[in-house]
């Protein structure tokens, strides 16, 4: 039913807090490998897991959250807080990219020396950690859409880990040093890909915008087809966070009495959430009260 909530949120959140911790583990071996090594690929991939260890905190404090009760201030709750996070660490991870590109073509016109075997001894570290990531929030991942990105996230780690072990090998067996900054710059331009689509998506819905996944008109048309609907206007859809998504609008009938739009709306409501994922449906039953009857 519409209102239906996914209790795997709460089984996910002890593998998430083990995950966030690995994650920031690996952050600091990571950081003190590449150091010592000279290698900024590592760098580079130290601030991924870093970046995806606080999307972790976020994911797991948005579950905190939205076991808060709502209050006369906060009528929809602080839901929203998780999304705030986020632009603000896409953004920190645009600007970290950018610095790390600059970085890396700077390394390709000089001569610096690798340790390969440091670089590969740290990267298999890393990827251990990973692996060991994804398989945690694997389970449930496909039943909540907080703890598939955290999974997609950790994934995307471990492949980042293994490009930089293959650069190590090709480093220690055929002295291939550009490829450190080459692989650098192929991951910086990774996350800065993943970065911008969370600040888009996030700015979507702190603008409110309807989810690209639905078309308005199409869904106006379904209702409209349900006995007893003459048609719907005045309609708003947005997403309250990224799994909550919210719809209200004008139901115009026929001149019925009020009891009997209740079979109405239960049947759009149920239409809405079978067919949209829609969870919180807002309807206003009129007949001939509007003077402007436009969908939007």
């Amino acid at each position: 039913m519409p209102h239906d909530h996914n209790h795997s949120t709460e089984l996910g959140g002890g593998r998430l807090l083990i995950t966030m911790l690995l994650n920031f583990f690996i952050t600091i071996i990571e950081i003190i490998g590449g150091m010592l090594s000279g290698s900024l690929s590592l760098l580079s991939d130290a601030f991924h897991n870093f970046s995806d260890g606080v999307a972790l905190i976020i994911s797991y404090i948005a579950m905190k959250l939205s076991k808060k009760p709502r209050s006369l201030k906060y009528t929809f709750g602080l839901k929203r807080a998780e999304i705030l996070a986020a632009i603000i660490n896409s953004s920190a991870l645009i600007i970290i990219s950018f610095f790390l590109i600059k970085e890396a073509f700077d390394r390709l016109y000089s001569s610096s020396k690798i340790d390969g075997s440091l670089m590969l001894i740290v990267a298999s570290v890393g990827l251990g950690a990973n692996v060991i990531g994804t398989v945690l929030l694997k389970k449930g991942s496909d039943k909540n859409m907080n703890l598939k990105a955290a999974y997609l996230h950790l994934l995307s780690d471990a492949i980042s880990s293994f490009a930089v072990i293959i650069g190590a090998v090709f480093i220690i067996y055929l002295n291939v040093y550009w490829l450190d900054p080459v692989l650098t710059i192929l991951i910086s331009l990774y996350i800065l890909k993943e970065a911008y689509a969370i600040v888009k998506a996030a700015l979507d819905i702190i603008m409110m915008s309807s989810p690209a996944e639905i078309d308005v008109q199409y869904l106006s048309e379904l209702v409209g087809l349900i006995p007893g609907v003459k048609n719907i206007h005045h309609v708003h859809l947005w997403k309250l966070n990224d799994t909550d998504t919210h719809f209200e609008a004008h139901v115009e009938t026929d001149n019925i009495l009020i009891g009997d739009t209740k079979v109405i709306q239960d049947r759009i409501k149920e239409l809405l959430h079978e067919k949209f994922e829609i969870n919180h449906t807002t309807l206003q039953f009129e007949c001939n009260n509007c003077a402007v009857k436009e969908l939007i």
